[in-house]
C-alpha cells in the first residue's frame, strides 16, 4: 500500500467522467459500431482519419529551415565530408541517431560516425565539453537528433572549431536560437509545419525524406534503385511512442506503419532482439509493448549506464550480438527497476510526512531532493509521485557523486504547463536556475544545490498563482459502458489492432458496475476479481494492479477498467484491467 494513501481525502479520490458523445459520420459497414463510437469521441470524422496512411503525411518542405539543412547534407555527401550525428540519452535520442545514422548511409554517405553524452560527463545535449571530447574526430558537418535548440554553448564550441553545424530538435526554444547553419524544429515560432507534435526522431526521419528528394531531383537514382526509407519507420514507432508525444495523425501514420514493419518481423535485428528479451509477442506488439517494454529497456542504458550501448543495439546487423546487448539492456532495466523503486519508497515517505505534518492538506505542488538518489532515474520518481499526488512534482538528485549541482526532473498534470513555469521561474530570478528545457508535461533543469530552497519557494508561488485549481481534481475520463456483447475476445482484439492509442489519442477506458463474485490478493499488493454483469452468463476476469488497499472490496463495484485478450489464459479468454475501483 502506498505511504500516501491514508491521507488521501475523499474529495481528492479520482473522480470517473464519461467523454461526450459525438455524431458518428459515414463509416464502412465492416467497422465494428463500438469502433465507430470511440473514434468519433476521438474527433475524428471519417475512416480515413480514424486509420491514416503514410500518403497523407504532412509534406517534408513545411518545415522552415528544411533546404537549408538539406543543403548542408547534400554537400557533405557530395564532398565525402565527415558527418557526425550526436544522439541523446534517452529513447527518442537513440532511436534518432539510429535513424540518422541509417539513413544518411542509406542515401550515400560514406563517412559517417555518432556520439551520445553520458549523462554523468557531460550532462543533456551538445555541451562545450562534448564538443572539447569530439574534435579528433574533426567532422565536416555535426548534426544533432532530438536536441540542440537550446545548447548555445556546444553550438558555439563547435563553429569555434570550424565545423557546420545543423540543429534538428522537437523541443519549444528559448528566446534565442543557437548559431547553427540551420535548425529544424516545427516548434519555433512561426514555422508552418501542422504537427507540433513530431518527436525528435520524426524530425530527422522528415529530413531524410527532404533529403532523397532533392538527391531524386539531382539524378542520384536514375540507374541505381532509390532507397527504401520506410525500412526506418520501425524505429520512428518507438521513439514516437516512448517519447510521449501526442499521436495526432501526422504521428499515428508514422507508428502505425511502424508497427506494421514490427509485427511482420521487419524491424532491425536489435528490435527484434529487445521484443524477445522483453517476452512480448512481436506478431501481436502494440503501442503500449513500446511505452512499456521497449522503451524503458533501452531507457535504462542512458539512465544508470550509457545510451551508446542503446544506439549499438539499434545499429548492429548481427542477431547474436543484438541478443547479448539485449540480455544486457534487460539486466540493467532490473537494476533501474529496483533503484526506482528505492527512490520512490524515500520519496513517498517524505510526502507522507510532508502531508500529515499539513494536517493531510497536500501542497499545490512538490519539490523532492534526496542526496542518494541516481540522477539517470529522477524523473521516473517525478513521474511516480506525480501519479499520486496529482500534482506538479520536480525530483532533484546530485548530478555527479558529492558535486554541488543539482539535476532535476519536472513532471505536470493536465492543465499545468512545466516548461512555461520554469521561464516564469527564471524571469523572476535570473541566475536562479542554470538550465531548463522540455514540454508542457515534462522538463528538466539544473540548479546550484544551494539554491535549492530559493528555487522551490519560487516554484510554489508560480504553481499557486497560475494553476487553475480546478485541475486539482483528478478525472478519470471514459468512454462510458461496455454492452454485454461487446466483452468479449472479438472487441477486445479489435480494440488492440484499432490504434496505435497513446498520448493525445487514448487508449479506450470503460466504466460500468459490476458484483464481485470472488477476489483474491496477489502478490500482496493486487486484487484478482470475478465480476458478474447482468446479460453475461460467465464471470469476467478482471486485475487492479496494486489494488489491495487491506480491505476487501464491495459486493457491488463501480471500475474504470480496459479491455483485453488474456494472452496467459489464452483460447479466446478477456481480461479487465480495472484503473480504479470504488464501491457501488
Amino acid at each position: 500500500m502506498s505511504l500516501i494513501e491514508p491521507v488521501l481525502t475523499q474529495s481528492e479520490a479520482p473522480r470517473i467522467q464519461r467523454r461526450p458523445a459525438a455524431a458518428v459520420s459515414e463509416w464502412p459497414s465492416s467497422m465494428l459500431p463500438l469502433l465507430q463510437r470511440l473514434y468519433a469521441a476521438r474527433g475524428v470524422t471519417d475512416a480515413a482519419q480514424a486509420q491514416p496512411k503514410l500518403a497523407q503525411l504532412h509534406a517534408p518542405d513545411l518545415l522552415g529551415s528544411m533546404q537549408a539543412a538539406v543543403t548542408l547534407l547534400a554537400d557533405a555527401i557530395a564532398n565525402n565530408e565527415r558527418i557526425l550525428i550526436v544522439g541523446d540519452f534517452d529513447c527518442d535520442g537513440a532511436t534518432a541517431c539510429a535513424v540518422g545514422v541509417r539513413g544518411l548511409r542509406m542515401l550515400g554517405a560514406r563517412d559517417v560516425v555518432h556520439a551520445v553524452p553520458n549523462r554523468m560527463l557531460h550532462g543533456y545535449g551538445l555541451s562545450p565539453s562534448l564538443v572539447a571530447e569530439l574534435a579528433p574526430l574533426n567532422p565536416g558537418l555535426l548534426v544533432t537528433v532530438d536536441h540542440g535548440i537550446a545548447c548555445h554553448a556546444g553550438v558555439n564550441a563547435a563553429k569555434a572549431l570550424g565545423w557546420k553545424v545543423l540543429v534538428t530538435d522537437h523541443h519549444l526554444p528559448g528566446e534565442h536560437l543557437p548559431p547553427a547553419d540551420a535548425i529544424v524544429d516545427p516548434n519555433i515560432s512561426g514555422d508552418a509545419f501542422p504537427s507540433k507534435a513530431l518527436a525528435g526522431v520524426g524530425v530527422i526521419f522528415y529530413v531524410l525524406m527532404a533529403l532523397r528528394r532533392h538527391l531524386r531531383g539531382q539524378g542520384a537514382y536514375a540507374t541505381a534503385p532509390e532507397p527504401d526509407l520506410l525500412t526506418l519507420l520501425d524505429l520512428v514507432a518507438v521513439g514516437t511512442v516512448a517519447d510521449l508525444v501526442a499521436l495526432d495523425d501526422n504521428n499515428r501514420a508514422l507508428v502505425s506503419a511502424g508497427l506494421r514493419r514490427l509485427r511482420s518481423g521487419k524491424g532491425c535485428v536489435g528490435l527484434q532482439a529487445l521484443i524477445e528479451a522483453s517476452g512480448r509477442d512481436a506478431s501481436r506488439l502494440t503501442g503500449s509493448d513500446i511505452g512499456f517494454a521497449l522503451g524503458p529497456r533501452l531507457n535504462a542504458a542512458g539512465r544508470l549506464e550509457d545510451m551508446a550501448l542503446g544506439i549499438e543495439l539499434l545499429l548492429t546487423e548481427d542477431r547474436a550480438h543484438a541478443r547479448e546487448i539485449a540480455t544486457t539492456l534487460e539486466s540493467i532495466n532490473t537494476e533501474r527497476r529496483a533503484v526506482q523503486q528505492l527512490m520512490t519508497d524515500d520519496a513517498e515517505l517524505a510526502v507522507s510526512r510532508a502531508v500529515l505534518s499539513a494536517e493531510g492538506v497536500r501542497p499545490v505542488a512538490a519539490c523532492l531532493f534526496d542526496a542518494q538518489w541516481h540522477p539517470g532515474v529522477v524523473g521516473l520518481v517525478a513521474s511516480k509521485m506525480k501519479d499520486r499526488l496529482h500534482r506538479p512534482v520536480i525530483a532533484f538528485a546530485p548530478s555527479e557523486p558529492g558535486g554541488d549541482s543539482l539535476r532535476g526532473s519536472a513532471r505536470s498534470i493536465p492543465g499545468f504547463h512545466i516548461r512555461d513555469a520554469l521561464a516564469l521561474v527564471n524571469a523572476a530570478h535570473p541566475g536562479l536556475i542554470d538550465k531548463f528545457g522540455g514540454h508542457a508535461m515534462a522538463a528538466g533543469l539544473s540548479l546550484p544545490h544551494a539554491q535549492l530552497p530559493a528555487f522551490e519557494q519560487a516554484f510554489v508561488e508560480v504553481v499557486e498563482r497560475t494553476l487553475d485549481p480546478l485541475s486539482l481534481q483528478q478525472l478519470l475520463i471514459t468512454d462510458g459502458e461496455l454492452l454485454p456483447q461487446e466483452l468479449d475476445f472479438a472487441h477486445a482484439e479489435a480494440l488492440r489492432l484499432a490504434g496505435p492509442w497513446g498520448q493525445g489519442f487514448p487508449e479506450p477506458l470503460f466504466d460500468g458496475h459490476f458484483q464481485v463474485a470472488r477476489w483474491q490478493v496477489l502478490k500482496e499488493k493486487h486484487l484478482k476479481l470475478s465480476l458478474r454483469v447482468p446479460g453475461r452468463a460467465e464471470p469476467i476476469s478482471a486485475i487492479h494492479f496494486s489494488g489491495w488497499t487491506g480491505n476487501a472490496p464491495a459486493n457491488q463495484v463501480h471500475i474504470a477498467y480496459r479491455l483485453v485478450s488474456d494472452d496467459y489464459r489464452g483460447g479466446g479468454a478477456i481480461q479487465l484491467i480495472v484503473e480504479h475501483c470504488a464501491d457501488a
